[in-house]
């Protein structure tokens, strides 16, 4: 686990109270990351409240019941397809922000991250994790009285290394 400058941001595997599934636009089951969510929460009842909720737009983030996951709820944010563009590094920090929103709205206080946008979606991980931690960052100064971990779930051992130097930097 890393922390740095007082901030609540950790990069680890934990219970949480919303997980975080990066999701596309249309909210529909995917792979990867989105793949597992669905099928861990029961792919038939996400897939019918996540059609309740027509969609999401990029760079934002709405929220569902956890259904069969440990966690209570889940939240499905819409990281940019990567082509590099300053709207793309708005979009994804701003998903970041939004997802927090949604957690902070529903009472909850850990909240675990994939690194959004860095799978299919293209971004260069370094670029991934700095927007993802400017997110987080931003959204921890606008609201400094809420109590919230921050987890950030990765699968390999060189994604983890990278993400705790940036954080180590900021």
């Amino acid at each position: 686990m890393s922390t740095n400058n007082g901030l609540n941001i950790s990069i680890e595997i934990a219970d949480i109270d919303c997980v975080v599934n990066a999701a596309n636009e249309g909210l529909r089951m995917g792979s990867g990351v989105c793949g597992a969510i669905f099928k861990g929460a029961g792919p038939d009842k996400l897939t019918e409240a996540c059609r309740k909720l027509h969609g999401c737009p990029t760079g934002s983030a709405v929220i569902t019941p956890g259904f069969n996951l440990k966690a209570k709820y889940i939240i499905h944010a819409v990281g940019p397809v990567w082509s590099g563009s300053k709207e793309d590094q708005e979009l994804l920090a701003g998903c970041y922000r939004e997802s927090l929103e949604r957690a902070k709205e529903n009472d909850c206080h850990s909240i675990a991250f994939p690194l959004i946008s860095a799978g299919i979606f293209g971004c260069p991980v370094d670029q991934a994790w700095e927007h993802a931690l400017r997110g987080c960052r931003e959204w921890i100064e606008q609201n400094p009285d809420y109590d919230i971990k921050i987890i950030f779930a990765v699968r390999r051992q060189e994604i983890k290394d990278k993400g705790e130097a940036i954080l180590s930097s900021l």
